[in-house]
């Protein structure tokens, strides 16, 4: 296997870090304190092409593959977190399901604003009872000949607040007594749809993370997304490309406070000698930069196998359930090293392990993505 980059994705690597040390990094505390999002940060990234990274030129994207798309998300996570996820789920949730399901007008009119920017990306899957459970959905979009009538809420969705358009989930009927789940378009000005963005949350402050209100709201059979009945089947393939986002992000987090924890312990002294001179300090940097990096091949592995059209599903919930894990572990020890100073919000590293947090529970908790990993192994 070769590990080296393409030609392409190193010009993209050097591009996108260096706008995320000058342009992202800068703002990240500030926003992170009064909850600002980083619309600016959105409109110079459309201008650069990287919006639509991922999807073909011929609907407004550069055709890049999914190394590269997580080459973008780690990079923006390790200069802000909100900026990471908010991009993550731009390409990952909101512009993948229109990009593999939907047909050509769909795609031209619903994926093109998403890859120009002149929308964000959105995907609505997660109720109240239903995230990673499908069976527990219970918006339902009742079939009036030719349209849907959708009443029910979604909860803890990212972009919509900033997104002209949303691909959900609901109930169109029953099949052999079972729930017939399919995805839908919703514009967000549909009347009777109403968009609430007013959680107070832990982390990721300057990230959108809104609940959906559907209040008969009508929209037109034509925005069906693919196969009446096949939203189950559509969620599943969304979301494991959805891991591969998350775990690239936790990468990019991890990266951040292993960077700020090197910078410190080369700076504070103790007992006459700079932390880095002592051995303890140093054993706890290297498994640091062991788990970064087992972490980051693991995430371009399950890229380089969906961009081969291999199966990835396995390698994805794995990618996203060793990274989340790992990004935690390395904000803990980033503090540890900074001591008091690590709980002080000026040095940064504590707002590290509050949006790192969030890698583990989004698309799937680490227990959903075991139980992907061993369903796989033992093929059931």
């Amino acid at each position: 296997m070769n590990f080296d980059l393409t030609e392409e994705q190193t010009m993209l690597y050097k591009m996108i870090r260096e706008f995320a040390d000058q342009v992202v990094a800068p703002g990240a505390a500030e926003r992170d304190r009064t909850k600002t999002f980083p619309i600016d940060v959105f409109k110079q990234l459309a201008e650069m092409g990287i919006m639509g990274l991922p999807f073909p030129e011929e609907f407004g994207g550069a055709g890049a593959d999914t190394i590269s798309f997580a080459i973008v998300t780690e990079q923006l996570s390790r200069a802000c977190a909100s900026t990471g996820i908010t991009y993550s789920a731009h390409i990952s949730l909101g512009g993948v399901p229109i990009a593999l399901f939907g047909t050509k007008e769909q795609k031209e009119k619903y994926l093109v604003p998403i890859c120009t920017g002149e929308s964000f990306g959105a995907f609505g899957l997660t109720e109240p009872n239903a995230g990673s459970d499908a069976g527990g959905t219970e918006t339902k979009a009742e079939d009036k000949g030719d349209h849907f009538v959708i009443n029910g809420s979604k909860v803890f969705i990212t972009n919509a607040s900033f997104a002209k358009h949303v691909a959900i989930t609901a109930i169109t009927g029953k099949d052999n007594g079972k729930k017939e789940i399919s995805a839908i378009i919703v514009p967000t000005d549909s009347e009777g749809f109403t968009i609430k963005s007013d959680y107070e949350k832990m982390g990721l402050n300057a990230s959108n993370t809104t609940e959906l209100i559907f209040e008969n709201v009508k929209v037109p059979k034509e925005n069906l997304l693919g196969k009446r009945g096949d939203g189950f089947k559509q969620f599943l393939k969304t979301l494991d490309g959805g891991r591969i986002g998350i775990a690239a992000m936790a990468v990019g987090i991890a990266q951040a406070a292993f960077d700020k924890a090197i910078n410190y312990s080369k700076q504070r002294k103790q007992f006459g000698k700079s932390l880095a001179q002592f051995q303890a300090t140093q054993f706890k940097l290297a498994d640091m930069a062991v788990k970064i990096e087992l972490a980051r091949n693991m995430v371009y592995k399950a890229s380089w196998l969906k961009d081969q059209g291999r199966p990835y599903s396995k390698e994805a919930s794995i990618a996203k359930y060793y990274a989340s894990e790992i990004a935690m572990e390395v904000c803990d020890e980033a503090i540890q090293i900074h001591g008091g100073y690590g709980y002080i919000k000026e040095y940064e590293v504590e707002r590290y392990l509050r949006d790192a947090k969030l890698t583990e529970i989004g698309e799937g908790t680490s227990e959903v993505q075991k139980l992907v990993i061993a369903r796989q192994i033992l093929q059931l």
